[in-house]
């Protein structure tokens, strides 16, 4: 009997020195993982760096870019929401040029892009000496949000702007007029270069918007100008409580650079 306890004792012994080892070792293990943190994503990861665009001002992303690039991305004041919204996505180019026609297929491959186009996508529409004409309206509007579409900015003029509200879709244009294309433009391309509102847009590149106005952002580049956005968001952000209690804007600006 006595042998027996001994011998328990022996196998309770060698698990717990078993397990203090296994601990040891995994201790230097838990040490780098808390000093590093859990993964997270990368910076250049598509999906993160669309996330952090929605969640910026649109004012830092000019302001970024014109610090970065040198260049005035932003579209005119002329670039005006059907109701105030804010979005973000890649672009999807399309142009119509202005010719009158009886062409039942003459503005096919304007539907064909929507209907090809990803989610989170920006429909970017061009119509030549448009402004009066409507590019687009409910119908098209309510394609684009079934195929989760971010929204659509469009140099020219928009319809059927109380079902837009309604279904929630998100628009900018240049006016709101109750004319057709159809008849008076045809499809000159999809998922081209393009001039919006004075702007370069090129497929793919970031589109952001807000109550501010609308902004191009290059692909190549985004990364940089959304790192300085949000550094110019927290800045600014931050200014606000100090300015309250000083009750002085020159003294926010010198402690924080921002303007």
């Amino acid at each position: 009997m006595l042998g027996l306890l001994h011998s328990r004792r022996a196998v309770v012994l060698f698990f717990a020195l078993a397990t203090s080892l296994s601990l040891l070792a995994l201790a230097p293990v838990a040490r780098i993982w808390a000093k590093q943190g859990p993964p997270v994503a990368q910076a250049g990861d598509d999906a993160t760096l669309l996330d952090g665009f929605r969640h910026v001002e649109v004012a830092s992303v000019s302001d970024a870019l014109e610090q970065l690039t040198g260049k005035k991305m932003y579209m005119t004041h002329r670039m005006r929401p059907v109701f105030t919204a804010r979005f973000a996505g890649y672009a999807l180019t399309v142009a119509l040029k202005k010719e009158p026609n009886h062409d039942p297929d003459a503005l096919k491959g304007m539907l064909q892009a929507i209907d090809n186009g990803n989610a989170n996508s920006v429909y970017v529409m061009v119509l030549e000496d448009g402004n009066d004409i409507a590019g687009m309206g409910g119908l098209m509007g309510t394609a684009m949000a079934a195929r989760n579409f971010s929204g659509a900015v469009i140099d020219g003029g928009v319809r059927d702007t109380a079902y837009l509200q309604k279904i929630g879709f998100p628009v900018y244009a240049l006016g709101i007029v109750p004319s057709t294309s159809i008849g008076h433009y045809r499809f000159a391309g999809a998922n081209i270069a393009v001039i919006c509102d004075g702007v370069p847009v090129n497929p793919g590149d970031i589109i952001t918007a807000d109550s501010d106005g609308v902004v191009v952002v290059p692909k190549p580049v985004a990364g940089k100008v959304l790192k300085l956005a949000q550094e110019m968001d927290f800045a600014e952000h931050s200014m606000y409580a100090y300015i309250e209690k000083l009750k002085s804007i020159e003294e926010a600006v010198a402690k924080f650079g921002r303007l």
